[in-house]
């Protein structure tokens, strides 16, 4: 059975941000980590740091955005699934972040953008989480 398209462009986003962040001297701790709370593109371990990454792929048009499909919520379940990342692989005391890629697909080839800290998690935390 052929591939929906946007899983195709989803995935071949995904790999071209794996080929930025492997450019980088990053290790991928995890792909696609998913529980009941959500998925993470990418899990990285840079130098100290713990880093969440959310990769948004879009075809290149005047009104193409990726990092503007990063809403509210969509932040929200990334902090919901990155505390439980956090507590099943008890790192608490791990510093992290979260990064947004965006891959813009021209014909040239994918274009990667790269929002290092893209937004605070404190923001969408409940009580009774740890902090970050």
């Amino acid at each position: 059975m052929p591939t929906a398209p946007h899983l195709a462009t989803g995935q071949r986003g995904e790999n071209a941000a794996l080929d930025h962040l492997l450019a980088r001297g990053w290790r991928i701790v995890a792909r696609n980590w998913r529980c009941p709370k959500g998925e993470i593109d990418f899990v990285c371990q840079t130098d100290d740091t713990l880093v969440f990454v959310e990769v948004k792929t879009r075809a290149a048009s005047p009104q193409a955005d990726p990092a503007g499909a990063v809403t509210a919520s969509k932040r929200s379940r990334l902090v919901k699934a990155a505390m439980a990342y956090l507590s099943r692989h008890e790192a608490w005391d791990q510093p992290c972040r979260f990064d947004v890629v965006t891959i813009l697909e021209t014909p040239a080839g994918p274009r990667v953008g790269h929002i290092e800290n893209a937004f605070d998690a404190s923001a969408y935390m409940g009580r009774g989480y740890q902090p970050f």
